[in-house]
């Protein structure tokens, strides 16, 4: 059975301060954010019934306004009440949770500094970014054709919707190779990340990850380090060169999204499903989980 469109769902999305239903929460077609990508977003996760990390997110989709030029106007403390608040009418326990900003309609031009600021947010069912059975046994990963651009070039510190166009494009193009996802390198021949989470890697019992330079150092980025910090694992961050991939014995991605997924292939390269990947798999679960949360204290 086809799965419903995304602007066929039921519920309420908060628009501009006010619970709108799903189907009328809509925008002009000359809305900026459409043509020139003057648009930042957030990924949150909401378990058993609360959103992860919800003020660190809130606080970034800030930052990332204030990088393109733009000043939201509803705090940080109204937009996280507003995210609670919506996702008790959703009635979701677990749920995706999607905040965006953008230049709205006013005029139509590169050059839009006084047009409306405006927000909404969504929330959602979203079980599992990657197909379960592929995720429990690692994931397969393409090499894109597309590069992390010089942060001189674009705002890589932000959560921008346009830094996302070539991570389709890759994505696009590695599952019509039959890959789930695609690693990205960046301007320079690096490892950056994959289309839309962070990737790390394990040799020697020391986790080693790109430095998040031209790429968002994400959250869930964040949280693995803390994690493997806990357990004792070394964490090196560090520039890693795709040669380097044949070394390593295992690799994973994490992100809201992905959450921690193994990944068994990337390109020619091979990796196990390996026990520091599956520890801070369960870790990851443990932390997200207000209920895990507190069993394990």
């Amino acid at each position: 059975m086809a799965a419903v469109p995304f602007d066929q769902l039921e519920g309420f999305i908060w628009l501009n301060g006010e619970f709108v239903k799903w189907a009328d929460a809509k925008i002009h077609v000359l809305t900026h954010g459409l043509h020139y990508a003057s648009a930042v977003f957030e990924g949150e996760r909401a378990y058993d019934g609360e959103i992860f990390k919800l003020t660190e997110h809130t606080e970034r989709l800030h930052e990332s306004a204030r990088i393109l030029g733009f000043t939201i106007p509803w705090s940080v403390e109204e937009i996280d009440d507003a995210c609670r608040e919506l996702l008790a009418r959703q009635g979701f326990s677990d749920a995706y949770v999607r905040p965006i900003a953008w230049r709205g309609s006013e005029l139509m031009g590169v050059s839009a500094q006084q047009n409306r600021i405006n927000l909404a947010i969504a929330i959602w069912q979203w079980p599992s970014y990657f197909d379960p059975e592929q995720r429990l046994k690692g994931i397969r990963l393409d090499i894109a054709e597309y590069c992390r651009p010089d942060p001189r070039t674009a705002p890589s510190r932000s959560k921008a919707a346009g830094l996302y166009m070539i991570c389709t494009l890759s994505k696009h193009a590695a599952e019509a190779k039959g890959y789930a996802d695609a690693m990205m390198l960046d301007w320079r021949g690096q490892v950056a990340e994959a289309t839309g989470a962070n990737i790390f890697f394990v040799k020697d019992g020391v986790l080693h990850t790109p430095t998040p330079d031209c790429f968002l150092d994400g959250i869930t980025r964040r949280t693995v380090i803390e994690l493997a910090r806990r357990r004792g694992i070394e964490v090196v961050e560090r520039a890693i060169m795709p040669e380097e991939l044949e070394g390593f014995e295992q690799c994973f991605l994490c992100g809201t999204a992905a959450e921690v997924t193994p990944v068994a292939e990337i390109g020619p390269y091979r990796f196990e499903v390996g026990e520091i990947t599956r520890l801070l798999m369960n870790d990851y679960a443990s932390e997200v989980r207000p209920s895990l949360r507190v069993a394990a204290e």
